[in-house]
């Protein structure tokens, strides 16, 4: 970190105004902090950016107060930031990408704190490249419920023959992601994530239910399907969330799921010695992964190929 000219500290070359400002009071943590928590992840977190449409969550007086979701670029000044083809969104304002973490720190600099991504590259906006299942619990429910169904989750895509990787939310859940070819459209995939989603809710109807709403997970997890459509986006890996505590979503093996405390467990304040400490990267496999939705596996959950 140095200082520009104008006195404002610089992050990643990026200057942040009122950098002392308290955004979340939990932990007192500043936009400075949290600017300078982006740039220490940068090699982890812009992999997980670059190339994809992004929705941010802005929270400019912290957040313990009011945020909003944006997905356009509006009139924000982040001249980094790629905004994107008309073509792609043409009903409204432009699309936008963040492909360097100059285009992050700036994001931060207007008072972004989540980042989000679509389940599709821009270059190829119609060919989603993965699924993913957002576990989302009963808030009554305990960590090892909630690690019980991550399991049966990637038990039964490991059964269709799918490999999946594992983040927490940073929230209370866990996300499921399952990379793909990108040779399928958004109502297959779709299709595809609930039919995973009902077949979950039928072998063990006593602990995941397929249905959104709260009093339909009562002492259960809602396998959310939702996110697999078009314009639908997911917190990032390396995000951090706009809630108290300032939790970050982190990727991890299917064998810490029952070591963790919770799906908040790292936060800008500890994240640095989980990854300092971790022997390899969890996702090391990810982009490695080729594999595509098979007409078996469709048949095999009652799914009609829409292809």
């Amino acid at each position: 970190m140095s200082e520009g000219r104008s006195k404002r500290p610089l992050v990643g070359g990026i200057g942040i105004s009122s950098p002392q400002r308290v955004i979340d009071a939990r932990t007192g943590a500043t936009k400075l902090q949290l600017a300078e928590y982006y740039l220490s992840v940068r090699q982890w977190l812009v992999p997980h950016l670059r190339g994809r449409p992004l929705s941010i969550v802005r929270a400019p007086d912290g957040v313990d107060a009011d945020s909003f979701f944006q997905r356009h670029c509006g009139r924000l000044k982040m001249p980094h930031m790629r905004v994107l083809d008309r073509s792609l969104d043409p009903e409204h304002a432009r699309l936008i990408q963040a492909d360097d973490i100059s285009a992050v720190i700036e994001a931060v600099q207007m008072g972004t704190v989540e980042f989000h991504t679509w389940n599709a590259r821009s270059d190829r906006i119609e060919r989603p490249d993965r699924v993913i299942f957002d576990l989302d619990p009963d808030t009554q429910l305990g960590w090892s419920r909630m690690a019980e169904a991550t399991c049966l989750t990637l038990d039964l895509l490991e059964e269709l023959g799918l490999q999946a990787f594992l983040k927490t939310s940073g929230g209370r859940g866990m996300h499921v992601v399952v990379p793909i070819d990108r040779r399928h459209s958004w109502d297959t995939v779709r299709a595809f994530a609930q039919g995973v989603s009902l077949r979950l809710a039928e072998q063990a109807p006593d602990r995941l239910v397929a249905k959104m709403g709260a009093k339909n997970r009562v002492g259960k997890v809602f396998v959310d399907y939702l996110r697999n459509q078009r314009g639908a986006s997911t917190v990032a890996a390396y995000s951090v969330r706009a809630r108290p505590g300032l939790a970050v979503s982190v990727p991890v093996e299917r064998d810490e799921l029952h070591e963790l405390d919770g799906a908040g467990q790292w936060s800008i304040l500890n994240i640095k010695q989980r990854l300092d400490q971790q022997r390899s990267d969890p996702w090391a496999a990810y982009d490695s992964t080729r594999q595509g939705l098979t007409k078996a596996m469709l048949r095999h959950l009652g799914v009609r190929d829409q292809d």
